[in-house]
């Protein structure tokens, strides 16, 4: 078992803010020699990404809390679990996942009053919270999450389905997320993330729009040289 110097709140606010934060999504692991991918990442990887979904609210079933304990007990990065779930199991969710091992719950605020309930209750736990949107969810959705979360992820392709483009429309809506965020009083607190649609010639897109984090699947997983594509990432800049 490898000793994480950090966990929840903790590891989450130490994530780098002076470049873009590596996140992992390890829906994109080969799952037949999954520790083997979990040990070429380690050096690279800022925070493990996971995706949870239910077939109800997306159309996969994907990831239990047992494989997010056996991540746990493999690394000392953070753990990031993304619910795809409906709102009446969100809560029990959270809760199940935080005692697996996760830093960080993300739930959707198309869950409503649940949603906000299950973020209240990461942070009881002891984790730190986030909230995402669909893609086809206006923006200010997000608004009633932004005072007690410190991630904010905008979808840029419809749910839970691999291998989509990015939406013409998922620039300008990290635009609208930073305006919410700086509204709020919040922008140097909370992180801004996209997820969906991660491609080589989207990153730069997504980052001069304000992307601080990309989830990042095959384009990491997928390349042989993955110390030149993180430190590619590395030097992306925000537009002035």
């Amino acid at each position: 078992m490898i000793s994480k110097p950090l966990s929840g709140p903790a590891a989450i606010a130490a994530l780098p803010r002076d470049r873009m934060i590596a996140e992992f999504s390890l829906w994109s692991a080969d799952l037949a020699n999954f520790e083997s991918d979990l040990r070429r990442i380690e050096p690279y990887v800022d925070l493990h990404h996971v995706d949870v979904a239910d077939g109800h609210f997306a159309p996969s079933f994907l990831f239990f809390p047992d494989r997010v304990a056996r991540i746990a007990r493999l690394t000392a990065k953070p753990i990031h679990v993304h619910l795809m779930v409906d709102a009446d199991i969100v809560e029990a969710q959270t809760r199940q996942f935080i005692e697996a091992g996760a830093d960080m719950i993300s739930v959707h605020a198309e869950n409503g009053e649940a949603g906000l309930r299950a973020v209240r209750l990461a942070r009881e736990l002891g984790a730190e919270a986030g909230v995402v949107l669909r893609l086809e969810t206006p923006v200010q959705t997000v608004a009633p999450f932004v005072p007690e979360v410190a991630f904010v992820t905008l979808l840029g392709t419809a749910i839970g389905v691999k291998g989509q483009g990015l939406s013409d429309e998922a620039c300008d809506r990290l635009g609208a997320a930073r305006a919410i965020l700086r509204k709020a009083g919040r922008e140097d607190a909370v992180v801004l993330a996209a997820d969906g649609g991660i491609r080589h010639e989207t990153v730069p897109r997504l980052r001069a729009a304000g992307a601080e984090t990309v989830v990042l699947g095959s384009l990491a997983f997928g390349d042989k040289d993955l110390a030149g594509r993180i430190g590619w990432l590395h030097g992306l800049k925000v537009a002035a």
